[in-house]
């Protein structure tokens, strides 16, 4: 299959498609970092009640794509692409049982909106766990992960030597902006055209956000 990049510059490619049709076409990467679906969108409440507008504006966009989860195909083919892997949500999936699990504790408390979040790795290594504040005010997709987490991500120590970074679920490319500041490669791969071009931009305006 002859891949058409979406976008390509400075290290970082990203291709506009289902990654279960893109994976099988690409050189397996050093880490794969990703944000799947968790499945969750007809349970998530959103945090109108404590000012946050945006979220609670975003529950139709969300719930439309978070209602179910990958299938257990697709996510052994993501873990599988890469020679170490870190999944957000990994509690919401089939993955093997592992030592080495991220947390997100978000400091805000008594939200319905949950108060950490974890990560599934591939890691024989110890649970690490960072503290950092929710993302709401500047984000551009309705799970944007913080900036700074994912950077936190690619410094662990088993993590900080990948060369090339692959998302499979891109969503608006916090995983390629982080790359790029880091001086790493990555590719993302995202099935909604227009979360695409909003990471491109990011890219091309060097948006930190």
């Amino acid at each position: 299959m002859a891949l058409e990049p979406f976008y390509e510059r400075d290290g970082q490619t990203i291709f506009c498609g289902d990654c279960r049709e893109i994976l099988p076409a690409l050189e397996p990467v050093d880490l794969v970092l990703t944000d799947p679906p968790y499945g969750i969108g007809e349970r998530w409440q959103g945090g109108a009640r404590h000012g946050w507008a945006k979220t609670d504006t975003e529950k139709t966009s969300r719930n439309s794509w978070d209602g179910a989860t990958p299938d257990d195909a697709t996510i052994r083919a993501v873990v599988s692409a890469g020679t170490a892997a870190i999944v957000w949500g990994g509690n919401y999936f089939a993955l093997p049982p592992s030592r080495c699990w991220l947390v997100w504790n978000k400091p805000e408390r008594g939200f319905t909106l949950a108060e950490a979040e974890l990560a599934w790795t591939s890691a024989d290594n110890v649970a690490r766990v960072f503290d950092g504040n929710r993302h709401a005010a500047t984000r551009v997709h309705p799970t944007q992960k913080p900036l700074p987490l994912i950077k936190w991500c690619l410094s662990l120590s088993w993590a900080k030597d990948a060369a090339t970074v692959l998302d499979p679920f891109m969503g608006s490319g916090t995983t390629l902006v982080a790359a790029r500041d880091m001086g790493r490669k990555a590719i993302g791969i995202e099935i909604e055209e227009r979360y695409c071009e909003i990471a491109a931009k990011r890219l091309d305006q060097g948006v930190l956000f």
